[in-house]
């Protein structure tokens, strides 16, 4: 079987974004194409169709490839709840929260399982491509690794190493990898990409032919800008630091900027429509005034954040707004902290504890060690077809679930809704991908919906971006890399 590993000089160098369009791209020319990722580290995940969770970028590089995804695409999650500690999830199952040194220690024992899901994915497909995690060039690392060239060795496959020519020093970045890479290692590497280029490329011809003087590694193309990478859900929480509020929309929405904020991507959508005015609102800063709704973001630590919120004095800023009559919404985790209460009894997320939550809605939650990984569709209690996903620990108990946001296909009701409605919470992540559900809950602020799913603005950026790597990078010799077609 064919198989192609992308590898980077760097965190958020695109390579997310190379493989689902390469995906795309190869999968448009009738191959059956499956993505992969050994390990991944985040906190915006997915839920598959096998009933375990894999990270968000791999879920889109499945979109890419117009099939399913499932945890073998991503066997290994980590989901980090503090500076140095992570929940470790294996093949879609949450498998225990680990300090850094200890996961360090352990990760070589999962190269095994990494391996196999690779296996049952090339046994179902024409081309796997894989997606490497942050550089190969952090050699205090290598030990044991299996995020990079430790799989790459271990299931041989070919890598191609993408330089970010946005950042600078692109050609330092690819040269020194190869001068910092053992042998074995930089015999894996078949070529290079240089990615994010502004302006006329031949500018840099002779910049490429002196990576190729030093380094020997043939040259696989240059991809400018791409526009249309903005049009896909972000997995990095990194692309939040530049998240700004926009004027002269006609209602205003806002989210807190959590400290552990999880699937943020749940507000692409928002972005996107022409009558709202979305931005995150970062730590130090209050939450405005004049904001129609505030939304409480999940969150892979409840109690933590909950505390670093009201560090911010943000639960100041919410309960002013309430009085305001302005309305709240809170998702997963932000759900849970508009309760009365949140306890951790069992130490889930951190250290066991309990806190009063914001008392905007009667609920109390009792994290448990039982997590939830489920799709869900229905409709809203306003009216609108809704279909979503649920990755959450706890049980959340109380009155205002007789009040439900959300009405299931099956006739149960989920979330909950305040007397006054104003003030409301659910588990479910993705609310308002349908244009649907997107209508009735701006309606209720007094805007109205483009209409377009965000699915289907997600598969029309994904054509795009294929379109444009298919004239800027050497795909025969790509694909002859991977082992599709004899190099010519």
């Amino acid at each position: 079987m064919a198989a192609l590993m992308i590898q980077g000089c760097g965190s958020d160098v695109g390579k997310s974004v190379l493989v689902a369009g390469l995906c795309r791209l190869f999968t448009n020319r009738g191959l059956t194409v499956r993505p992969f990722k050994p390990q991944n580290m985040s906190n915006n995940a997915a839920v598959t169709i096998d009933g375990g969770e894999i990270g968000r970028a791999q879920a889109l590089q499945a979109i890419a490839c117009r099939t399913p995804a499932t945890v073998h695409m991503n066997p290994v999650l980590l989901k980090p709840q503090s500076d140095v500690g992570a929940q470790l999830v294996v093949c879609g199952q949450m498998a225990g929260t680990w300090k850094a040194a200890a996961y360090q220690d352990r990760k070589a024992g999962l190269l095994d399982v990494v391996v196999e899901s690779f296996r049952i994915l090339e046994a179902q497909s024409d081309l796997v491509i894989v997606e490497g995690a942050g550089s190969p060039a952090e050699i205090n690392l290598r030990a044991g690794d299996i995020a990079n060239m430790g799989f790459a060795r271990a299931a041989n496959v070919p890598v191609v190493l993408v330089g970010d020519i946005d950042r600078g020093h692109v050609i330092a970045a690819l040269v020194g990898a190869y001068e910092v890479l053992e042998p074995a290692d930089r015999d894996m590497i078949a070529g290079f990409l240089i990615n994010k280029f502004r302006g006329d490329p031949a500018l840099f011809d002779d910049g490429r032919a002196e990576i190729v003087r030093r380094t020997g590694w043939p040259d696989c193309g240059m991809a400018t800008w791409l526009a249309a990478a903005r049009r896909l859900p972000a997995e990095d929480a990194v692309v939040l630091d530049q998240a700004s509020v926009r004027q002269g929309r006609k209602v205003k929405v806002v989210a807190p900027l959590l400290s552990r904020i999880a699937n943020f991507d749940d507000f692409d959508p928002l972005r996107s429509e022409p009558e709202v005015d979305f931005g995150f609102v970062p730590p130090g800063t209050a939450l405005p005034g004049d904001a129609d709704l505030v939304i409480l973001p999940g969150t892979k630590a409840t109690l933590g954040d909950l505390a670093f919120l009201r560090a911010q004095g943000w639960d100041i800023d919410i309960a002013a707004h309430v009085r305001r009559g302005g309305r709240v919404l809170g998702i997963c985790g932000g759900f849970q902290m508009l309760g009365r209460t949140i306890s951790d009894p069992d130490g889930v997320e951190g250290p066991p504890g309990q806190a009063q939550g914001l008392g905007l809605l009667e609920i109390d939650t009792v994290l448990t060690g039982d997590k939830v990984l489920r799709r869900a569709s229905g409709q809203l209690a306003s009216g609108g077809a809704f279909e979503g996903y649920e990755i959450h620990v706890g049980r959340t108990e109380g009155p205002a679930l007789q009040r439900p946001l959300l009405i299931r296909d099956d006739g149960s009701g989920e979330g909950a809704i305040s007397p006054d409605g104003r003030v409301s919470g659910a588990y479910v992540h993705g609310l308002f991908g349908l244009a649907s559900a997107r209508a009735a809950f701006l309606a209720e602020l007094g805007a109205s919906s483009d209409g377009v799913n965000e699915a289907t603005r997600v598969d029309a950026a994904l054509d795009e971006i294929a379109e444009r790597l298919e004239q800027a990078f050497d795909i025969p010799l790509l694909a002859s890399i991977a082992g599709l077609e004899p190099r010519p």
